[in-house]
């Protein structure tokens, strides 16, 4: 449980109006590069706050910044604010007002979270230096943090360093999770696209079965894994849909296989693309059809700098105690275009957990009844407060793993 005393007064006694923003928000959800009306909010609270406010950075981002003093430091901190396409189904008072959309992920716990602590730091902060908080669009699979480094996002807003956190169902509600170097794998998709020859499915003699053809290529895939990988790495290669045929006396002509793979090094990646491509095409080659592979580099692996990590761990620690971190934490098979913030920058991604026993609370993220725990807004914008403030400060800093490159 979070120890209330640990948290900064002011921003525990706006705790309502830091959960009336959340459920706003969640109420409200904006998908991918379409979150108009979310920017639309964050900039207007980020401006009566007092912040420089930028908009329209990565299609729907928005930047603010509120510089203190004549300290030549440069802070960023980033939330995500986009939503998912899925049909919520919690039945809570705050729930989506839109069909078919929802804030599955906890993003608009991470954006309320940074404005409750954008307001304290304007209105109470303790530092020297300039803070530019970042409102990401587009996490969920399309990139809008690739989009918004590749409009110079930290060419017009420099950063020393960068940080993120994201919620996590399963661990103890207000639990840190910090790990040095590789956290989180790489995410990449493939379309495998059969080309075999359709007929009468009392004629197979006649025909190509693509569906047969598919089905040789899944469990052919499996090997991959299995014998391509040293054991000592992780990779997964999940077919999560499989698309053949429109009848059941008729031998279809095409399938098609959508494909997630996941690894942490970018060797295995890259030997990944390599065999997936390679044996999708031989193997139906070998069964009298074609493979055509399309293959989608999305997400690197996210890689926290290791003296970032320990920053962040180290301000935990002092703020909340070496009790509010989590033990053992191993890396996770899941992905972030954070990644791509931290290939620009060094900076580190920390999770935060969600809670283990409410059901709302400890279901998967994109579960049509997942929903953020209003009970870590206040420890979070506590986190990015403390974090802010030793960051800008006249400690000297630990020297990054880009210094040493």
């Amino acid at each position: 449980m979070i120890d209330s005393t640990r948290l900064i007064p002011e921003i525990l006694a706006r705790r309502e109006e830091s959960i009336a923003m959340r459920h706003h928000l969640h109420a409200h959800p904006e998908l991918a590069f379409h979150e108009h009306d979310t920017s639309r909010f964050v900039a207007d609270k980020l401006a009566s706050y007092g912040y420089t406010v930028h908009g329209g950075l990565g299609g729907t981002g928005v930047v603010g910044t509120l510089q203190r003093g004549s300290g030549k430091r440069r802070l960023g901190l980033r939330a995500d604010m986009d939503a998912l396409p899925i049909h919520e189904q919690t039945a809570l008072p705050h729930a989506s007002q839109t069909p078919g959309k929802m804030h599955a992920c906890g993003h608009d716990g991470h954006t309320a979270s940074l404005l409750a602590a954008a307001r304290h730091l304007a209105e109470h902060g303790n530092f020297d230096g300039t803070l530019n908080l970042i409102f990401q669009p587009a996490e969920e699979g399309l990139g809008g943090a690739r989009k918004m480094v590749q409009e110079g996002l930290f060419e017009r807003f420099p950063c020393d360093a960068v940080f993120a956190f994201h919620n996590w169902p399963g661990f103890p509600e207000g639990r840190f999770g910090v790990m040095p170097g590789t956290f989180m794998s790489s995410s990449d998709t493939a379309f495998i696209t059969v080309h075999g020859r359709g007929g009468h499915g009392a004629m197979p003699q006649d025909c190509v079965d693509a569906v047969v053809v598919a089905a040789h290529i899944v469990i052919a895939l499996q090997t991959i894994v299995a014998r391509n990988v040293d054991p000592r790495e992780m990779a997964v290669i999940t077919v999560g849909q499989i698309h053949g045929g429109t009848i059941s006396n008729a031998i279809a002509k095409t399938a098609r296989l959508d494909l997630t793979i996941r690894a942490y090094s970018p060797e295995v990646r890259q030997m990944l693309r390599e065999r997936i491509t390679e044996l999708a095409s031989l193997q139906a080659k070998a069964l009298g059809a074609t493979a055509e592979v399309e293959y989608q580099w999305r997400y690197p692996a996210l890689k926290n700098d290791a003296a970032m990590s320990e920053f962040a761990r180290d301000t935990i620690i002092d703020a909340f105690g070496k009790e509010a971190l989590i033990p053992d934490l191993r890396p996770l098979t899941g992905s972030e275009d954070f990644s791509f913030m931290l290939e620009a920058l060094p900076g580190c991604y920390v999770i935060i957990g969600n809670g283990d026993g409410e059901p709302h609370h400890s279901c998967s993220l994109h579960n049509s009844e997942y929903d953020f725990n209003d009970n870590i807004l206040p420890l979070a914008a506590t986190y990015w407060v403390r974090l802010t403030e030793r960051f800008l400060s006249a400690a000297p800093l630990p020297v990054t793993d880009k210094d040493m490159c």
